[in-house]
């Protein structure tokens, strides 16, 4: 998924405040009060003291989860899933065992378990979302979101999950559709507003560029106000768009290989140049700020000749820019096909070995 964008809410264990804390925290401590004397007089199984229902089962197993003892919590809520006064909770929890441990297969099965036996239960449903993500199962995963919808229809949380399985799954009309059901509580959920935004630009819609000012307004990103900028000048709205790309190219690090700002996920400085340099042919065609732009994005590492040779195709664009642009294109050429050459040169002479051709091992006769 899109980089910004996670899943609301978390498998596994929560953090916890105020009251709840304190309820979990005694819990935690009455369980393992009840484990330490199952085990003070040197026994190796509480079974062996009479321990026998499966609330008992589930106590202890609920107490080494909680100290993140899953090998022995799932040893005792295996016992317990066995008897049926217990066995869901310890089917669920087994389930979010396995997805703690890295055994997302494994956690998918328990969960479906559970949901076979109860098919309305929400939190099996939520848990077996995040399990299928895990196991990049995203279209079992919109499923399961939309049935969690269809239990908790307030849940802004959940509508912002099964919108950003929408975007992954290449659907953003149905994305915005959703999310504009929880457009009330947006100004409060920046996660929200932002991929309302993105759904809006993939589905080219002016609407998209009000979304993504919003969020500006409180938050600060490189790459979303790039996002903003494309928008606006998708929209034609072309001086506000330069001013965002100037804005874009100020946040950046200078002097930033295109291979490193791909290493590190953030954007290509030259890329940004290159946009500001587009706009600039196609808005204001009788000046040479685009030609002069184009060519500062080339010294600062643009190299993609399939963008530089679509420029061409421009109709906005003057012949003589044009004639510019296929220079530069012929300059980038030429420097690639002299890197290329460089390389070659510089590859070790393997033909007859690198002790100099003799055929001899340099370790010895």
């Amino acid at each position: 998924m899109k980089k910004n964008h996670r899943p609301h809410g978390q498998l596994g264990q929560k953090k916890k405040t105020g009251k709840n804390q304190s309820v979990l925290s005694v819990w935690s401590v009455v369980n393992f009060i009840y484990i330490l004397l199952c085990f003070s007089s040197g026994l190796t199984s509480c079974a062996t003291r009479g321990v026998t229902s499966a609330e008992e089962y589930y106590s202890i197993g609920m107490a080494y989860f909680d100290m993140g003892k899953y090998e022995d919590a799932e040893k005792w809520l295996n016992r317990a899933q066995r008897m049926d006064k217990t066995q869901v909770a310890s089917e669920y929890n087994l389930g979010r065992i396995a997805y703690e441990t890295g055994r997302f297969d494994d956690a998918v099965n328990h969960f479906e378990k559970v949901i076979a036996r109860d098919k309305d239960n929400v939190m099996a449903l939520k848990a077996l979302a995040y399990a299928r993500i895990k196991t990049a199962d995203l279209a079992a995963v919109e499923t399961l979101y939309r049935r969690v919808l269809e239990l908790e229809p307030e849940s802004a949380d959940q509508g912002y999950n099964y919108a950003l399985v929408l975007m992954a799954l290449k659907k953003p009309e149905q994305a915005e559709t959703v999310l504009l059901k929880y457009k009330a509580t947006m100004a409060e959920n920046k996660d929200t507003l932002l991929l309302l935004a993105r759904a809006q630009k993939a589905l080219n819609k002016v609407e998209a560029a009000d979304v993504y000012n919003q969020w500006l307004q409180d938050n600060t990103d490189a790459q979303v106000r790039y996002e903003y900028a494309q928008v606006l000048e998708s929209a034609e709205f072309y001086v506000k768009a330069l001013e965002e790309y100037r804005a874009v190219l100020e946040a950046l690090p200078q002097g930033k290989p295109a291979a490193d700002a791909a290493k590190a996920q953030t954007i290509d400085r030259a890329a940004v140049r290159f946009a500001a340099a587009r706009l600039l042919l196609i808005a204001d065609p009788e000046k040479a700020d685009g030609i002069t732009e184009l060519e500062t994005a080339v010294t600062e590492g643009f190299s993609d000749t399939e963008k530089l040779t679509a420029l061409l195709d421009e109709a906005g664009i003057s012949a003589a820019h044009k004639d510019e642009i296929r220079r530069i294109i012929e300059g980038v050429e030429k420097a690639a096909a002299g890197k290329a050459s460089a390389e070659k040169k510089a590859e070790p002479d393997t033909a007859g070995g690198e002790t100099g051709g003799t055929g001899e091992s340099a370790a010895g006769p």
